[in-house]
C-alpha cells in the first residue's frame, strides 16, 4: 500500500514539475503590434461619442493601438490645467498619446481662438477643425502664431462646407502650408472621390486621416465595417507608403455606436492584415 502511494506522489510530483517547467519556456506577453511602417495606427475620439475615456482606453488596450485623437466629450474646453493633467496620465498608464484634438467645429473668430488655446493647454500642435470657409484668413493667422498644424476635416456630401479632398485643396492651397487636411477616406469616397488618388495628389496637406469604410460612392453610401464595403485599402496602404505618409491613421467607427467593440476589433484587425500582407 505504501509502494502504491509513493508511486502515485513520485507521479504527481512529476506531472507538476513538467507543468512547471513548460510554464517556465513558455515565451512571455508578446509586444505591442507594429506595423513596421512610418505610419500610425490611432483611433479617432468620436468612435466613442457613447462612453468615457475609461472604456475607450480600455477598448484602445485590447486592441493594442496606442494614439488617440482628444474629443472634448472626454476632455472638456474648460477643463483646468489639473484635469488635463490627470487626463494625460491616465492615457500615460494605458500607454496611451493624445496626438491632436478635434473635430472643433468654428463658426467664429472667438471660436478658433477657444480652439488653438485648448490646444496648447492640452499640449498638442495639431487641430482636426471645421472652420466657416470665410474664417480661413483667420486661421492662417493662428497658424503662424502658435505654430500648429491644423488639418480641416472633410464631411462628404452630407455637408456643404469641406464636401471632399479637392474642395478642401482648393480652399487651403494658397494659406500657410501647415493648414491641410484630415483625409477622411469614407466621406471622400461618399462624395465620388477616390481617396487612393486624392492621397497622392494632395499629400503635401494631408496631416492626418480618418479610416472607415462605406457601402457606396454616393451620398446613399454608409458605413460599415473596414474591408466590407468598397475603398481598396491594399491600394491605399500602397499609397501611405509612396507617398511617405507620417501621420496616424485613425479609426473612426461610425456604426452601431452603442456597442462599437466587436466592430472595432474587426477594423482594426482588417487594416492590420492589410498592411502585413502588401509588404513587399
Amino acid at each position: 500500500m505504501r509502494k502504491v502511494l509513493f508511486l502515485a506522489l513520485f507521479g504527481l510530483m512529476a506531472i507538476t514539475s513538467k507543468v512547471a517547467l513548460s510554464q517556465d519556456t513558455r515565451p512571455g506577453p508578446q509586444p505591442a503590434a507594429e506595423t513596421g511602417e512610418k505610419f500610425r495606427i490611432g483611433i479617432a475620439g468620436y468612435t466613442f461619442l457613447k462612453f468615457d475615456i475609461d472604456k475607450a482606453l480600455e477598448t484602445m488596450q485590447k486592441v493594442d493601438v496606442h494614439y488617440l485623437c482628444i474629443k472634448d466629450f472626454h476632455l472638456p474646453f474648460t477643463s483646468t490645467d489639473e484635469q488635463i493633467a490627470a487626463f494625460h496620465a491616465k492615457l500615460k498608464a494605458k500607454g496611451v498619446t493624445g496626438y491632436a484634438v478635434g473635430p472643433i467645429y468654428m463658426k467664429s473668430e472667438a471660436d478658433i481662438d477657444k480652439a488653438f488655446e485648448y490646444a496648447k493647454r492640452v499640449g498638442v500642435k495639431l487641430i482636426i477643425g471645421v472652420p466657416d470657409y470665410n474664417l480661413l484668413p483667420y486661421v492662417d493667422k493662428k497658424v503662424k502664431e502658435y505654430d500648429f498644424h491644423y488639418a480641416i476635416h472633410l464631411h462628404g456630401p452630407d455637408i456643404k462646407t469641406y464636401p471632399d479632398a479637392e474642395d478642401v485643396w482648393n480652399h487651403v492651397k494658397d494659406l500657410d502650408p501647415r493648414i491641410g487636411m484630415c483625409l477622411d477616406i469614407g466621406h471622400d469616397t461618399r462624395n465620388g472621390k477616390d481617396p487612393v488618388a486624392d492621397l497622392k495628389k494632395y499629400q503635401s496637406r494631408v496631416f492626418d486621416i480618418h479610416i472607415k469604410d462605406v457601402t457606396g460612392k454616393t451620398k446613399l453610401g454608409y458605413s460599415l465595417e473596414v474591408g466590407r464595403g468598397v475603398i481598396d485599402f491594399p491600394a491605399f496602404v500602397k499609397m501611405l507608403r509612396k507617398v511617405g505618409y507620417t501621420g496616424v491613421c485613425s479609426l473612426e467607427h461610425e456604426i452601431n455606436m452603442g456597442d462599437p467593440f466587436m466592430g472595432i476589433a474587426e477594423d482594426i484587425g482588417y487594416f492590420r492584415a492589410v498592411i502585413r500582407t502588401t509588404k513587399k
